[in-house]
């Protein structure tokens, strides 16, 4: 790690233990390489875990998180310590995923993010969740996320 840029960074190259919850989980970002440069930035978690916030059952997800950076950029140790620290955590589907985008949002500043939350199913069904901070930027590449939707065994 060179830089004075990437000197505030805490948790990168670093042994780190896993935040206990969301809320403890540091988020850090670094200066964008491309200011002004319109582009997507695309991080995929295809083994989200949380609890079932009413009976304790594990909570299976693929998430696809697509964003637009302004002037900073996740460091993604540090989002990938806050996405594991759902592990332990309850919380409803739709809760953490726009949760997990509203962070995000706040942390960064985006010009544009959108996250899929594709949730393999409890009780039979699935339950997909999305959401996006508006209608994307004129003129972005913005690749299908990929995700198909859940078939069961057919």
């Amino acid at each position: 790690m060179a830089g004075e840029a990437y000197g505030g960074l805490t948790q990168l190259g670093r042994p780190t233990v896993l935040p206990a919850s969301p809320g403890e989980a540091v988020l850090e970002t670094v200066p964008n390489p491309h200011p002004g440069t319109l582009y997507l930035v695309r991080f995929t978690c295809p083994e989200f875990t949380c609890l079932c916030p009413i009976t304790g059952q594990p909570d299976f997800a693929h998430f696809v998180i697509d964003y637009v950076p302004r002037e900073r950029i996740v460091e993604s140790k540090s989002l990938k310590l806050y996405l594991a620290s759902f592990r332990n955590h309850g919380s409803f589907h739709e809760a953490c995923t726009v949760g997990i985008g509203k962070r995000l949002v706040e942390v960064l500043a985006p010009l544009w993010l959108r996250i899929g939350g594709y949730w393999y199913p409890r009780g039979g069904i699935p339950i997909d969740v999305f959401w996006q901070t508006g209608e994307p930027p004129p003129g972005l590449w913005l690749p299908d996320q990929g995700v198909p939707p859940y078939r069961g065994r057919g």
